[in-house]
């Protein structure tokens, strides 16, 4: 068997990668419904954003604002650095950290592991939020990824993490799609390229960049498949050993 082909247990993996992009999609564009994923939302764009401030400090640049909203989309204003390098970070970054939780898809302890980073990260942007609704999503959001650790000896954190994974490794779809659907005050990341170079229009570089993270998602789901073919009871063996439930 090629080391790239699934397993019967990991082909549920790859529908549910399909199914999550589609939800993810039509929750972040419905009126009403995009406020229900706006902790993870708020995680999503806040990575993001890190991306572009790290950069930017790395280049020799300054972070002058930095907003993170679930609405308005997220935005960092910088005074120097290098513009290109900072710009790529958002979208690199986001798919790179999204490929990782995707593999989390695939392995109970990997998704042990990856939950407290998502832990951290659903708390970590409520330094800059006061909408209370949020607030109390974000501990209810929180309250399902401990609860998980106990559903099925936490096979039930993979779904959680591969949910997470795509929606950061897609995220500039969602992001575009904020742009066209709902004119957000801060622009896309493909907005900013075709202003930076505005020989090339917003869509063509949306276009590129949606090929980019396909390719780089497609690469992760392959790694994943190549290095996690275990059986739920060999995972749940292997995740005993760490934080048993």
């Amino acid at each position: 068997m090629s080391p790239v082909a699934p397993t019967h247990d990991q082909v549920p993996v790859l529908y549910t990668i399909v199914v999550f992009a589609v939800v993810i999609f039509a929750f972040w564009n419905i009126p009403g419904a995009r406020t229900l994923i706006n902790p993870l939302k708020l995680f999503t764009i806040g990575w993001h954003e890190l991306c572009h401030i790290t950069l930017a400090i790395l280049t020799g640049g300054s972070v002058m604002k930095v907003c993170i909203d679930p609405d308005m989309g997220g935005a960092t204003i910088v005074a120097g650095g290098h513009p290109p390098t900072i710009l790529a970070a958002g979208y690199i970054g986001s798919t790179i950290f999204g490929g990782l939780f995707i593999m989390a898809g695939f392995d109970t302890l990997v998704s042990k592991i990856m939950s407290f980073v998502l832990g951290v990260g659903l708390v970590a942007p409520l330094a800059l939020v006061r909408n209370k609704l949020t607030i109390l999503l974000t501990i209810m959001y929180e309250g399902l990824l401990i609860g998980f650790w106990f559903i099925d000896h936490a096979q039930a954190l993979r779904w959680y993490c591969l949910f997470v994974g795509v929606m950061n490794a897609l995220y500039v779809v969602w992001d575009i799609a904020d742009d066209k659907y709902f004119r957000k005050a801060n622009d896309s990341d493909a907005t900013q390229w075709s202003v930076l170079y505005p020989r090339m229009g917003a869509h063509v570089w949306a276009t590129m960049w949606i090929i980019f993270e396909i390719a780089v998602l497609t690469g992760f789901v392959l790694v994943g498949i190549a290095a996690f073919k275990r059986t739920p009871e060999e995972m749940y063996a292997e995740a005993a050993q760490f934080l048993p439930t």
